[in-house]
């Protein structure tokens, strides 16, 4: 991972400045080499982070090269004989900055070569001067720490490097476990929502088929008795008769999401329920113009499933795709893939339309019961198809951009992964 780079001035800029001012302020100070080198110096450090962020790739090689440059001049300038100058501390500068930049194996090339730099010194040296024992030891002192610092150094870098990588790979898993648990948290209170729904609904419906039973036969009866001698009123029988059909069929919708699934498990060809789904929306709906795309993966894992209820949910989700389209036509586009789904194998059904989409202050609510946008709608269609995935042990998912069509996601657990 590399290091995130600087391009703005800092505090810590001000402080090298204090300190190369400190170096200007020592002697020799009335050589104007060296004062340009540490002006060189202090510019270069203020503006490594500028020239990294420029030059990515080789930024970093440059800004090392321009420090063991401007610490040789530096050296050569503030000496009678270079590799006596008690400037040679410099060296650490761009030693640091190797370890700060690079791994271990290119922080110990650039400290070769900073310190190559510093012994070229001993070359012009021993024309005139003759290396002693001693001086041979101070020379390789010298070197060594040039080493010890930049491992030091690079150890340091290096550790903090993996402990932010860490950390910022615990952010990330503790980012997706939270949002595994607001997911789990908002199907737990969908789920009780459901049920207390589901029960009062089962109740309602119950108390009301009885009157409404009674109703009907009651129509039925004085639709044949009038029938000949009172026309209108035979005809209002038939209303009667006709709105009670209508209430009943609604009662009995509530009953379907109300009663418990009772699930007929079997292994299923889910090419073959949705082609069957495909072709009932298509037939019922003929005047609507959709194109259908279909992208079916030829491998597939065994799922056990309901399908009567599972064509129950592909048709669902079709026909409000249709009816999404009606106006201006478009794409319908049905991607079956393996997939997983919170660490579960299993497969995914995708229905993708190109519709007006749905608003984002109902894409929370749209499972719920009795959240529609239609204008004759009872919002229990989509509630029907959450609670037969729900017995599936499977997940629906809807994800839309207003304007550019809705995508409902259907998970299906592989067998033996409920």
């Amino acid at each position: 991972m590399e290091q995130q780079t600087r391009a703005r001035f800092e505090w810590m800029d001000l402080v090298w400045l204090v300190f190369l001012g400190g170096l200007a302020a020592l002697e020799p100070v009335r050589e104007p080499h060296k004062q340009m080198i540490l002006v060189a110096i202090g510019v270069s450090q203020i503006f490594e982070g500028r020239i990294i962020a420029w030059m990515p790739v080789h930024g970093r090689a440059y800004s090392v090269g321009i420090k063991i440059l401007l610490a040789t001049l530096l050296i050569d300038h503030t000496g009678q004989l270079g590799i006596n100058s008690s400037y040679y501390p410099i060296y650490y500068l761009p030693v640091v900055t190797a370890a700060t930049y690079f791994g271990p194996w290119g922080t110990l090339l650039w400290t070769t070569l900073a310190s190559l730099a510093y012994c070229s010194f001993l070359l012009p040296a021993m024309e005139e001067y003759q290396l002693t024992p001693s001086g041979a030891t101070e020379l390789a002192i010298r070197i060594l720490f040039f080493y010890i610092a930049a491992i030091l150094v690079n150890r340091f870098v290096v550790e903090s490097r993996r402990q932010t990588l860490a950390q910022q790979r615990l952010a990330e898993t503790l980012a997706e476990t939270n949002r595994r648990l607001e997911h789990a948290e908002a199907e737990a209170r969908r789920s009780e929502r459901l049920a207390a729904l589901g029960q009062l609904s089962a109740g309602l419906a119950h108390e009301i088929r009885n009157p409404l039973g009674v109703i009907k036969g009651s129509a039925e009866m004085l639709a044949q008795k009038v029938k000949t001698s009172d026309p209108l009123a035979s005809e209002l029988a038939g209303y009667i008769s006709t709105e009670v059909n209508r209430v009943n069929a609604l009662v009995s919708r509530f009953l379907d999401f109300a009663r418990p699934s009772r699930l007929e498990l079997r292994e299923e060809k889910v090419p073959e329920i949705l082609e069957r789904a495909l072709k009932a929306v298509r037939d019922s709906q003929p005047e609507t113009k959709v194109t259908v795309e279909r992208d079916f993966a030829p491998a597939l894992p065994a799922v056990k499933l309901d399908a009567g209820l599972c064509e129950q949910v592909f048709i669902n989700l079709a026909q409000n795709a249709y009816e999404s389209m009606a106006a201006k036509g478009g794409t319908l586009r049905v991607t079956l893939a393996p997939a997983r789904d919170d660490g579960r194998p299993g497969i995914s059904i995708e229905i993708r339309d190109s519709g007006p989409g749905i608003a984002a202050e109902l894409r929370e609510q749209i499972f719920n019961p009795f959240v529609t946008t239609k204008a004759a709608g009872v919002g229990l269609g989509l509630s029907i198809v959450s609670k037969i995935v729900d017995d599936h042990r499977g997940s629906i998912r809807v994800t839309c951009e207003p304007g550019h069509g809705a995508c409902f996601r259907v998970f299906f657990p592989a067998e033996g992964n409920p």
